[in-house]
């Protein structure tokens, strides 16, 4: 049990170190599509994506990224937890 232990935190740690490496770029969320804007930002599905697509088509490009809390449904938590990944151009 305890070499399960010794591994599990060991891949654990692993993963968090080589995710950010996985990283791409940084998705803009004044082109991005429903999918893109799903893979991204963190607890937005489909369904949270395609209202933010309906936002921005609506009120005009986001001019930065804290606009999205903005959206109905996406908080400042989301925002905060997302912000390394997404741009406003």
């Amino acid at each position: 049990m305890q070499t399960f232990r010794k591994n599990l935190i060991a891949a654990v740690l692993t993963l968090g170190l080589v995710n950010p490496l996985l990283a791409t770029e940084p998705v803009d969320i004044n082109s991005a599509d429903a999918t893109a804007l799903a893979d991204a930002i963190d607890g937005v599905g489909m369904k949270r994506a395609q209202a933010i697509i309906d936002y921005r088509t609506m009120h005009s490009p986001f001019k930065n990224v804290e606009e999205l809390a903005n959206v109905l449904g996406i908080g400042e938590r989301t925002v905060t937890q997302s912000r390394g990944r997404l741009v406003a151009h």
